[in-house]
């Protein structure tokens, strides 16, 4: 019994290796400098590097590299990701019925560490000078442009000290979130279960 089970562990090794090394020497595309959403891909942009891809994804071969270079980022690309031939091409996006802003967060307004693809909620506290009294009731309108979630495209720093936050959420909580008058502040979720 013990020899057949080494037997069938030496027989699953063997053709792993082999496997890797049948794929070892292939060459694809990958991201060498950020490139945003509809902007076209400069040979700088992307890199040469070898992976193993035994599991046949759509990644794009390095001799791919002139259907690449000229042509629009159909999504944002980070750097270091592999490239796949859907992520190149007419923009994407955001995606249908999905917006993109920017919003400027004062300093301690933001968790420390906030990188793309975390998801936030973004919470929008009227100013005093607003000219909203505190007494008068929210309406239906001013709640919605009170919380939205989102998910972060990017950060940068602010000039004037705070942080640039590009997030993505629904296209309507947006266009209320850019519009609401007063201080943003964001709150990092964890993951979906």
């Amino acid at each position: 019994m013990a020899a057949g089970l080494l037997l069938v562990v030496a027989t699953v090794l063997t053709f792993w290796q082999v496997d890797l090394r049948r794929h070892a020497g292939e060459q694809f595309l990958a991201v060498a400098r950020s490139v945003p959403a509809g902007v076209v891909i400069a040979d700088t942009d992307v890199r040469v590097v070898r992976v193993a891809n035994p599991s046949g994804l759509d990644l794009l071969a390095a001799d791919r590299r002139d259907e690449v270079v000229g042509r629009a980022a159909a999504v944002p690309l980070s750097v270091g990701s592999l490239l796949v031939s859907a992520q190149v091409g007419p923009a994407a996006w955001p995606p249908a019925g999905q917006a993109v802003i920017a919003v400027a967060v004062k300093a301690g307004r933001v968790p420390a560490g906030l990188s793309a693809g975390a998801r936030v909620v973004i919470l929008v506290a009227p100013t005093p000078d607003t000219g909203q009294a505190a007494t008068s009731p929210p309406t239906a309108q001013t709640v919605e442009a009170r919380r939205a979630e989102a998910s972060v495209v990017g950060t940068s720093d602010a000039e004037q000290g705070g942080h640039i936050v590009t997030l993505l959420l629904d296209e309507q909580r947006a266009q209320a979130v850019a519009s609401a008058p007063g201080d943003v502040a964001l709150v990092q979720l964890g993951p979906r279960q």
